[in-house]
């Protein structure tokens, strides 16, 4: 039981350190800050990379929402 416990904890703590980067990049990106975005951009990688390696997520789940924040921050900056 109380190894399920600090697990979860782990696990949560890993989980809000994504999630909280990719709220982050999106924000940027709506403000229309380049720098920002590109820089939150490579932090949310690491974060889901360490998630994927520690088995939180799997590595899937970590490269598709990866290919999704990546698209979504290069076609706001394209220009038309």
């Amino acid at each position: 039981m109380r190894i399920t416990v600090s697990k979860t904890a782990k696990n949560i703590k890993i989980k809000g350190l994504f999630r909280s980067a990719i709220k982050k990049t999106r924000e940027s990106v709506a403000k229309g800050s380049t720098e920002d975005a590109k820089t939150w951009l490579k932090k949310t990688i690491q974060a889901l990379d360490k998630a994927a390696q520690k088995n939180v997520i799997s590595k899937n789940t970590a490269a598709r929402k990866k290919s999704r924040l990546n698209k979504f921050v290069k076609s706001a900056f394209v220009k038309k």
